[in-house]
Order: structure tokens, then C-alpha cells, then sequence
């Protein structure tokens, strides 16, 4: 498992070919670390943070993503909206997106689900699970 705090690793090219990049989005440094935390098992995979949804589209623009964890309640730009802004653009259209947030209620899951979310899991989480549908949408 490879991190960098606010960006990707500093791997070269030759050693980032056949990586995964998955991108964790959460406002909580704690969260973000739990996240990667639960995932270290996974082979060929790099981790981004994002501390923001502003920083998340940021990250788009910058770097290669095949798979983001995005939490909802965020400052800036919540997660509903980054959804709605990765759908809307053909370059992302395709990302595979887990949100992970505190909201249970069905009215914003449905909402998230209908946005283009690939699965929606409510904190706190299960390790298992989030690796069960991460393995599924990198594979």
C-alpha cells in the first residue's frame, strides 16, 4: 500500500504501471486513514486523499483515478454534488464511486444511488465489506 498525504505517491512511472489508483475522500484525516487502513491488504494498489470535494474534482484533473470513496458531509462541495459533477463529464463518467458516510437514511441513499453512486455503505463501516466492493469494481 502507497500513500502521500495530499497526493499520490511519489512511485515512478515505471513502478505506478499496472497500479489501481483509488482516490479517499473524507474531510476526517482519521476516516481517510481507516479507509486506507482496512484496504492495505489489496495488491497494486496507490492511494490519493482528499480532505475536500473541491479537492477531490481537483484530483481528477490532475491524476489518474480508477476508483474513489467518497464521504457525503464535506466543506465546499458535498459528496452528492461531486457525484452528480464525476457523472456529468465524459472523462469520469465511468468511475467506479463507494460512498461512505454517516447518512443511513434511505431518502439520501436513493438519491446518491440515482446519482451514479456503485454502492453506498454507511459508517461505521465494515473492513470486509468495503474490500469485498472495492475488489469487485477494480476487477
Amino acid at each position: 500500500m502507497n500513500t502521500k498525504s495530499l497526493g499520490w505517491s511519489s512511485l515512478s512511472k515505471e513502478e505506478e504501471l499496472g497500479m489501481k489508483q483509488i482516490l479517499v475522500v473524507d474531510d476526517s484525516s482519521t476516516m481517510r486513514r481507516m479507509v486506507m487502513a482496512s484496504l492495505r491488504d489489496l495488491k497494486n494498489v496507490n492511494f490519493g486523499q482528499a480532505s475536500s470535494g473541491l479537492e477531490a474534482i481537483e484530483h481528477l484533473a490532475i491524476g489518474k483515478v480508477d476508483l474513489m470513496i467518497l464521504d457525503l458531509n464535506m466543506p465546499d462541495i458535498n459528496g452528492l454534488e461531486v457525484v452528480q459533477f464525476v457523472r456529468q463529464h465524459k472523462t469520469y463518467s465511468e468511475l467506479p464511486i463507494i460512498v461512505l458516510t454517516t447518512r443511513g437514511d434511505d431518502c439520501m441513499r436513493e438519491a446518491i444511488i440515482s446519482a451514479g453512486a456503485s454502492f453506498y455503505l454507511t459508517k461505521p463501516f465494515q473492513p470486509n465489506i468495503l474490500t469485498a466492493h472495492v475488489n469487485q469494481l477494480l476487477n
